[in-house]
């Protein structure tokens, strides 16, 4: 195994909104365990997550085995999380938070088609921590930023693969992120 091979990615911070919208997947390479990554909207590429927000709802709705959802929520969107046998210690918080909670989760964002050919993407956790409201307000602000660079770079005529390959598949629109920006830092002077 390569040294390349044993290194984590970096998890990105994103929106709920912006990672919601991000249904397209792709692999850098044939090999079967090659990872998966999800094209974020602002031309980022991502295999792991890091958001934060408040845990409103957990509910196991595995039909044989434990099979946790929770319902997290920033201040732009929702994001559904998903934790079973292969996540044991995420499955273990979902099971014990008591919602509503402050919460940070990091994790491979998943799409999957449902039966009427919509996409949906939720994330399957590695971690998932409660937290401070202050920690989840540096978290908000620190995204803000992350958001408003990609968007800086996505808007330059610098080329980029994966700004080139977002603006195939989304289109040129990156406003509605520079809009949840604004909203989350709005929530924060509140």
């Amino acid at each position: 195994m390569s040294q390349q091979s044993q290194t984590r990615e970096v998890a990105h911070r994103v929106f709920a909104t912006e990672l919601n919208d991000a249904i397209h997947t792709f692999k850098e390479s044939a090999e079967e365990r090659a990872p998966v990554y999800a094209l974020l909207p602002t031309g980022e590429r991502a295999n792991r997550i890091f958001f934060a927000g408040t845990l409103t709802e957990t509910e196991d709705v595995g039909d044989e085995d434990e099979y946790w959802q929770g319902r997290i929520t920033d201040t732009v969107g929702t994001i559904f999380v998903y934790a079973g046998q292969y996540q044991p210690e995420a499955a273990g918080m979902l099971r014990e938070i008591e919602p509503p909670a402050y919460v940070s989760v990091v994790g491979k964002p998943r799409t999957y088609e449902t039966d009427d050919g919509d996409v949906n993407v939720s994330v399957r956790p590695e971690n998932i921590s409660v937290v401070s409201e202050d920690t989840r307000d540096r978290w908000m602000t620190e995204t803000a930023k992350r958001t408003l660079s990609r968007i800086k770079r996505f808007n330059t005529d610098e080329p980029n693969e994966y700004v080139q390959m977002a603006k195939e598949q989304y289109g040129d629109s990156v406003g509605p992120y520079r809009e949840d920006v604004v909203r989350a830092m709005e929530s924060l002077e509140e």
